[in-house]
């Protein structure tokens, strides 16, 4: 059944990761037309993730690689791809009117964001100022820069251990500066972590300061122990110390949390009929790949019901 509205879209979405590229494939497969919005490079941070393990039917992948896979498998399938971000919304009658950051304004019958989040930083000195010198969020785009060279990790999450792993492939040494001794990953990563020889552990420790003129030369830690300081000499640093969600586009402040997350039921709607949230950007207790493949299946699904349930 096609889309009883005249707009431009059936299904709009916001983000193409794994959850909003889910969401387009359910909706083309369903015979709805579906344009997928993507600012950055379509994949999400899956396409920035070193080797995965933990993504059902393959026992390790490349992240860049997963990435490409479901890309190429949506357009495959008839999505659209816009190059560019969501800048506001709103709805009017059975149509959200979409204004995208590249000037467009298109309008579409339902709305999935799937925005997902962008890098907490650390907001020590240094960071901002050797942001591109050395100090990066992406292990797979920067690695390479710093073959055989030594760095620093900072994290205790899945993405600071796995991009530890990645990163001693390529370089002399990690030091992974964690604020706790406990990590949040399971307990397989966490031996094979322990096990890599090229990766020292600094625990119970905070960075204070990112040190260099025109590039990353050094770090300066904290012991939150006994407060003591040292200074590590590194060329690079990659922060993964968690993520905040990409909802400041949202005026209606109703349908976020304490933190900024969408909030969606279980079958990814939100309190506005015909908006539906999928992927890291919602509330949920767990953010991964196959979570966010979850949601993108449920909202993609349920938006092509509601459009068939329209008058």
């Amino acid at each position: 059944m096609k889309n009883p509205i005249n707009n431009d879209y059936d299904v709009i979405i916001a983000g193409a990761g794994p959850a909003g590229l889910t969401a387009s494939i359910y909706a083309v497969r369903s015979g709805m037309k579906a344009v997928v919005l993507e600012k950055e490079l379509p994949g999400g941070k899956v396409g920035k993730t070193g080797e995965i393990e933990n993504y059902p039917g393959f026992d390790k992948i490349e992240g860049p690689e997963l990435a490409f896979k479901f890309v190429d498998q949506a357009i495959k399938l008839g999505a659209n791809i816009e190059y560019s971000g969501l800048k506001s919304y709103k709805k009017e009658g059975n149509s959200f009117i979409v204004q995208l950051t590249n000037g467009k304004t298109i309008t579409g019958t339902t709305l999935i964001l799937a925005t997902g989040t962008k890098e907490r930083l650390l907001n020590v000195p240094g960071e901002k100022e050797l942001y591109g010198k050395g100090v990066s969020y992406c292990a797979v785009c920067d690695g390479a820069n710093f073959k055989n060279e030594v760095v620093a990790v900072v994290g205790g999450g899945y993405s600071a251990v796995e991009e530890s792993i990645f990163l001693s492939r390529l370089v002399s040494k990690v030091h992974l500066i964690h604020r706790s001794q406990k990590f949040r990953v399971d307990q397989k990563l966490l031996d094979k972590l322990k096990a890599n020889e090229k990766v020292e552990l600094h625990l119970d420790s905070v960075v204070k300061s990112i040190n260099g003129q025109n590039s990353v030369e050094g770090v300066t830690i904290q012991s939150l122990l006994d407060n003591s300081e040292k200074s590590i000499g590194i060329k690079a640093i990659f922060p993964f110390i968690g993520q905040n969600p990409v909802t400041e586009f949202i005026e209606q402040t109703t349908i976020l949390d304490e933190n900024k997350h969408i909030v969606g039921d279980e079958n990814m709607k939100t309190t506005i009929e015909g908006l539906f949230v999928a992927g890291d950007v919602r509330r949920s207790p767990l953010k991964q790949i196959a979570t966010a493949v979850s949601d993108g299946a449920l909202a993609g699904q349920n938006a092509v019901k509601y459009i068939e349930n329209l008058d």
